[in-house]
């Protein structure tokens, strides 16, 4: 192993409506759109990004929203669950906001160390939040919508659902870095480094789980963490002469990024932590307009013409309003 992840980089999930995607995100999570651009493999629909006032990696949740699209299978060989983490003592408040949203919520998990709140998206997708004794550093997107104090810092968790978790493990340790910290019942909690929220990955063992079904609600791929591209480059050489089937590296703007499935049948991705999210409009203006990538400019008219068109709330731009 050449290199190891340093943690989570984002999540990407497939939605239905994007104004309802924005408007849950931006109003009920409480994240900031931070760009705005086209699946640049079909580009007439969106790719939007949600995180930290910056899109700082391991903040990042994104997603597809095809309007219409039909309903996934959330199962075997998938992302299953996507946790945030909020600070200690915050669920209570969490709980109260979902409710006046008319948004279903339950507190699944209590405890000392940590306690788990969990809802669903509009499309069904599964979210948590998680408050954990282990105090997060990172610094929070203080919105209209959701207090500083109450706010999501960041990625906390994935989960991983398969069959048969020894090969998935094995990958997770062997091939990308990752520690076991710990065994309970089916579930494997690995992490990155310290396990700190943004560094975690649980694995649930099913041998009876169906296979998932990937569609609207449901997560498409994972990515971890790798600080730039001769890094992510030497890593990908090294997973090959692994026998992983590893894509070239391709250019996703604002990182550039390598797929490949792990045995269980997620879709992991690596992507790098450069250049980041200001290359294109600056740090105030983020996802206020559409970005294209150099080569789908010429096609800018064609496309403005195919996306369906959002309204994204104004405390996404703070300064277009002060």
């Amino acid at each position: 192993m050449v290199a190891a992840t340093s943690g989570l980089h984002h999540v990407t999930a497939i939605g239905g409506d994007p104004q309802k995607n924005i408007d849950f995100y931006i109003t009920g999570l409480g994240l900031r759109l931070v760009k705005r651009t086209v699946n640049f493999d079909d580009p007439s629909t969106y790719h939007l990004y949600y995180g930290d006032e910056a899109g700082q990696p391991g903040s990042l949740m994104t997603f597809f929203p095809w309007k219409g699209v039909p309903k996934g299978r959330i199962g075997a060989g998938q992302s299953t669950s996507t946790a945030f983490s909020v600070p200690a003592g915050s669920l209570g408040w969490w709980s109260e906001h979902f409710a006046a949203l008319g948004v279903s919520s339950e507190i699944t998990t209590e405890g000392s160390e940590e306690e788990r709140l969990s809802l669903r998206d509009p499309d069904g997708l599964q979210l948590d939040l998680i408050a954990s004794s282990i105090a997060d550093p990172r610094n929070p997107w203080d919105s209209a919508s959701v207090p500083a104090e109450y706010a999501v810092r960041g990625q906390h968790s994935s989960v991983l659902t398969v069959q048969d978790a020894a090969g998935t493990v094995a990958l997770l340790t062997d091939d990308l870095g990752l520690k076991v910290v710990s065994e309970v019942g089916d579930r494997t909690r690995l992490a990155a480094g310290d396990a700190l929220p943004g560094n975690i990955v649980d694995v649930i063992s099913d041998p009876s789980a169906p296979v998932g079904l990937t569609a609207g609600g449901t997560v498409h791929h994972i990515a971890f963490r790798v600080p730039d591209h001769e890094t992510q480059e030497l890593w990908r050489q090294d997973l090959v002469s692994r026998g992983h089937q590893v894509t070239a590296i391709l250019d996703r703007q604002y990182f550039t990024s390598i797929y490949f499935r792990e045995p269980g049948g997620v879709l992991f991705e690596i992507a790098t932590d450069t250049p980041g999210f200001d290359i294109d409009e600056p740090l105030l203006e983020l996802g206020r307009s559409l970005k294209l990538p150099p080569w789908l400019e010429p096609s800018r008219d064609d496309i403005e013409h195919a996306v369906i068109p959002i309204v994204v709330p104004g405390e996404n731009n703070p300064a277009d309003h002060g």
